[in-house]
């Protein structure tokens, strides 16, 4: 079996504990005292109970899938051997036991047969490893218990009140919100074991906004979807804090209803009064259970090394039996004569996570070579770079850091200076030398090398050697998050590090400072920069542990191979080679629009009847409110009425006054003009280029976005949006070519939902929108007027974004019971379109996520909010979700595709842009009609749909042109 040198973090909370107790169960070792947080003092009685259902669950989807000699999953049983150990290694106590659920019905199934109905199958993987884990938790000396019939959560409440009614303490270690019911200051906490810290009165009340006593009313009415307790509809925790503050219990509420002044809270609660009640029946801990073994028998006692040696070489733990210090015997090693006599029992038991640090500064070629070495020995590693700028084609390179094992870390200097022009620069390897003992290794096929958005990395690493410095192979951890929780939380290394490894990573700015007195990272104090450049590495690498086994488990593992990790080649050699740009052109244009918005400003003035400052929202909002006295204004924190665009564009449609219409015109010029028309001339390079950055991990949906410039929000069907695009230009002799996928979303509406009609119009070309007028509104094809397929196409778009009736009644300038009447006749004529978004939305709240027909997941967070506005957005994301996730993957696949298409035709053709469904490439004017023929074929079969995919092509000099 393959036992990891380091355990992933996530395997393993910081809480680990360590109670080494004495002969007589009491005694405490001092190496334990210290390490623990509250010693315990000689009589104390003090007894841990540690939830062993979430120690289990952690262990098993933080590591990879681990088999013993025998071919039984163990990844379960290591990572909780590790954590127990953590556990007695930190912590003391006079009493302590690991509770495990019975993993069978309880009484409550009896109460409410459908309690947890919604939780999901055991994996087959898992179910096995039970046993184990109760022989691991014999093997390091510790009482594990259990009852049928009963929950875990039972028996820690009737332990609890068992033992402090003998006078003790105890300690739940857990951050269950389910036990913190128990919690009384002075007899019985919590620990929170990923936070490492205690949970207290008041961390109940921040919880729930109740004391310990109240938390199964609030429980009782506001529910756990989680575990199906029902609850009351529409009552949230703080709402239900609010009223059992009032009343006290939920008997009383229900029994004063008539009190309650919001009707709609009132019939909830009236409705619902049996669920309540059975509610906190449900959430009410049973602290009368019974005690499957007494008290006493849960005294700390030391584990038998004999027997702990047999059960790790028996499931092959040989990393932990090392680190145990455990001989061949099954011994404990003897103290060295000249050192102090050992304590009797204390065993030098592994922490469940490495530590992050101390690392090393690497400043001389024999321990840069020893650190090369040790790559190969290990077969992957994790690199990073320090640099001057997050700009990757402006940075400079100062240092490299690699990771080789988690906790065993280095930093590289290669280019940092003394503080000022008095200090001289500390001492680290030639940079020439360095690039000459790395340069093997980078491109080594056998050394696997992990980043964290990598793309940045690669581009510094090239850029500092002209291009001849390749990193390969490379895997990306950024990416890795992005393939399996899109739209779930962000995939920055910090945010990760703290959801993945409960470790709080040092920031940039805690190094270099921030604002006016930031400092360059090339000045910054050797130690300074190690401890914050390796731990990026040590972080990165064991990020790299937990996420890539969940690949393969979590279905994500071809688009991650096949698509996210080989787009970051494709961006790369996109974003170095830019875009050539027109700068007198610009000028031009930005002359042009200054004059038309001083016009604009003319004519918002004449319209109010005096000056003010347009650009000004407060202004603006006393003018339209204040002075013209337009309807709906709304008044912020600040005082001023709101202006954004949404105020804006009501107004013009529901007043018909010319005013917000003319302010929507001068801010849309203003804006274009400040980000493009000015930002691009301050963004173009010295070779007459803006070179993009293509953010790959941002989107909810796998869209890739641009930034520095955001070349993807240039307005496509207007004159102010085709004038700036006349100012990105191809090169002499070339040409530009545009390739834009051709109603891709609606073709894959039609892939997806059974819809026959609307698969023929594809199949045979008709026009889409025509043959929807045609069908919803029953008019012949040939009658079908403009207006007619105006009102299908805005329904086809529209109905892919869950666009309301009201949406629908604003964009057509009609009445709501019109555009209702349409959306019905639209899905009267097409069932399947309403069949397929129904079932994203419960394909969400079931899984709370939706898959795109390439099946990558998306995830909707807040599908089952009890707010309806934000649960409608989430409904709405989850229609979307799998056309435009769709649609990003096609363009993608085509994208990883085409560079090595036109290499092995060779052809010189360069791909520049990617905005939406369009691609930009630079073409040699002689090699453009087989360019464009070999960019359709592969954009147009590199998906196989129901319906064809088709590319729309135009070339020409500018990018206006080509379109």
């Amino acid at each position: 079996m393959s036992d990891p040198a380091g355990t992933p973090d996530d395997a393993a909370p910081e809480d680990a504990v360590s109670v080494v107790p004495g002969g007589d169960g009491t005694t405490v070792s001092p190496a334990a005292k210290a390490a623990a947080k509250e010693p315990v003092a000689p009589g104390e009685r003090h007894l841990i109970l540690v939830d062993g259902s979430g120690y289990i669950f952690r262990a098993f989807h933080a590591l990879p899938p681990m088999t013993n000699p025998e071919g039984v999953p163990v990844n379960a049983v290591f990572g909780f051997t590790q954590m127990l150990g953590q556990f007695l290694q930190r912590h003391a106590a006079s009493h302590i036991a690991v509770v495990f659920d019975a993993q069978r019905a309880n009484f409550r199934n009896a109460i409410f047969d459908a309690y947890k109905a919604n939780r999901t199958e055991l994996p087959p993987e898992l179910a096995p490893q039970f046993p184990l884990i109760r022989e691991a938790t014999d093997a390091l000396g510790i009482l594990g218990v259990e009852q049928e019939g009963y929950e875990a959560d039972d028996l820690i409440a009737a332990y609890a009140k068992a033992f402090v009614a003998t006078g003790g303490r105890v300690t739940v270690v857990s951050s269950d919100k389910d036990l913190m019911q128990l919690v009384e200051d002075g007899c019985v906490e919590m620990l929170d074991p990923i936070k490492q810290k205690p949970i207290r009165s008041a961390e109940v009340m921040e919880k729930f906004g109740v004391t310990p006593d109240k938390v199964v009313e609030v429980q009782a009415l506001a529910g756990d979807p989680t575990d199906n307790v029902p609850g009351v509809p529409g009552i949230g925790i703080k709402t239900a804090a609010g009223l059992i503050a009032e009343y006290g219990d939920v008997e009383t509420l229900l029994a004063n209803l008539d009190k309650i002044k919001q009707p709609k809270r009132r019939q909830a609660l009236e409705e619902n009064r049996e669920n309540a009640l059975i509610s906190k029946r449900l959430v009410t801990l049973d602290k009368d259970a019974p005690l499957p073994a007494p008290v006493e028998a849960m005294a700390a006692r030391a584990p038998e090394p004999g027997r702990l040696s047999a059960f790790l070489k028996q499931h092959g733990f040989r990393s932990i039996q090392h680190r145990l210090g455990l001989d061949a015997d099954g011994t404990v090693p003897k103290a060295r004569p000249e050192g102090p006599a050992p304590a009797p029992v204390a065993l030098a038991l592994p922490t469940d996570v490495t530590p992050f640090g101390p690392y090393e500064t690497v400043t001389t070629i024999k321990a840069l070579r020893a650190w090369v070495d040790a790559a190969r020995v290990a077969g992957v590693m994790a690199l990073d770079t320090e640099t001057t700028s997050l700009d990757a084609l402006n940075a400079d390179l100062v240092g490299v850091c690699m990771a080789v094992a988690p906790g065993r870390a280095a930093y590289l200097p290669l280019r940092h200076v003394g503080a000022d022009m008095l200090t001289p620069a500390p001492e680290q390897v030639a940079y020439d030398d360095a690039i000459a003992i790395l340069r093997p290794l980078f491109t080594d096929p056998s050394v696997l090398k992990v980043l964290h958005n990598a793309k940045y990395d690669l581009e510094v690493l090239q850029r500092a050697e002209n291009g001849t410095l390749d990193v390969t192979p490379v895997d990306d951890t950024m990416l890795m998050s992005y393939s399996l929780d899109a739209g779930r939380h962000g995939h920055g290394m910090d945010e990760l590090s703290r959801r993945h490894l409960s470790h709080q990573p040092i920031t940039f700015d805690e190094v270099t400072g921030t604002g006016k007195g930031r400092k360059s990272f090339a000045t910054i104090p050797l130690d300074m920069a190690t401890a914050y450049a390796a731990e990026d590495a040590d972080v990165t690498l064991r990020l790299w542990h937990v996420l890539k086994p969940r690949l393969r488990t979590d279905k994500a593992l071809a688009l991650y191979e096949k698509v996210e990790r080989r787009m970051v080649a494709v961006l790369r050699d996109m974003e170095v080679a830019g875009i050539k740009v027109d700068g007198s052109l610009l000028r031009q244009t930005g002359a042009e629009f200054a004059e038309r918005m001083a016009a604009l400003e003319k004519e918002i003035h004449e319209i109010a009847g005096r000056p003010f400052a347009v650009g000004s929202p407060k202004q603006l909002g006393d003018v339209l409110f204040g002075e013209l006295g337009l309807p709906g204004g709304r008044k912020g924190k600040t005082g001023a009425y709101s202006t954004d665009v949404f105020v804006l564009e009501e107004l013009a449609a529901t007043t018909g006054h010319p005013l917000p219409r003319k302010v929507l015109d001068w801010r849309q010029l203003s804006k274009l003009n400040s980000t493009y028309v000015e930002g691009l001339q301050a963004q173009m390079a010295k070779d007459g280029r803006v070179h993009t950055d293509f953010s790959m991990a941002i989107t909810s949906t796998g869209r890739l976005s641009s930034t520095e410039p955001n070349l993807q929000n240039i307005p496509i069907r207007t004159e102010e949006g085709a004038r700036i695009r006349r100012a990105f230009v191809a090169e002499e002799g070339h040409l530009l070519l545009a390739a834009d996928y051709s109603q891709i979303e609606l073709r894959l509406l039609a892939h997806v939902a059974e819809v026959p009609s609307l698969r023929e119009a594809f199949a045979t070309g008709q026009d889409i929108h025509t043959r929807t007028a045609s069908d919803i509104f029953r008019v012949p094809h040939d009658k079908v007027d403009k207006e007619l397929r105006r009102r299908a196409k805005t329904i086809n778009f529209g109905i892919i974004y869950g666009m309301s009736a009201f949406g629908l009644a604003g964009r057509l300038g009609i009445g709501a019971g019109e555009a209702r009447g349409i959306i019905d006749a639209y899905f009267a004529q097409y069932p399947g379109i309403r069949d397929a978004m129904e079932g994203f939305k419960e394909e969400a709240r079931i899984h709370g996520f939706v898959r795109t027909p390439f099946g990558r997941a998306l995830w909707v967070p807040s599908i089952n909010a009890r707010n309806a506005s934000e649960r409608g957005n989430a409904e709405r994301a989850a229609i979307n979700a799998p056309f435009q996730g769709g649609a990003a993957e096609i363009i993608k696949r085509a994208m990883v595709r085409i560079p090595k298409a036109l290499r092995d035709a060779r052809l010189s053709a360069r791909m520049l842009l990617q905005v939406h469904d369009e691609l930009l490439f630079e073409v040699p004017e002689g090699e453009m009609e087989p360019t464009t023929a070999l960019v359709r074929d592969v954009m147009e079969n590199v998906a196989t749909l129901r319906v064809p995919l088709s590319v729309e092509v135009g070339h020409g000099h500018s990018w206006a042109e080509a379109h």
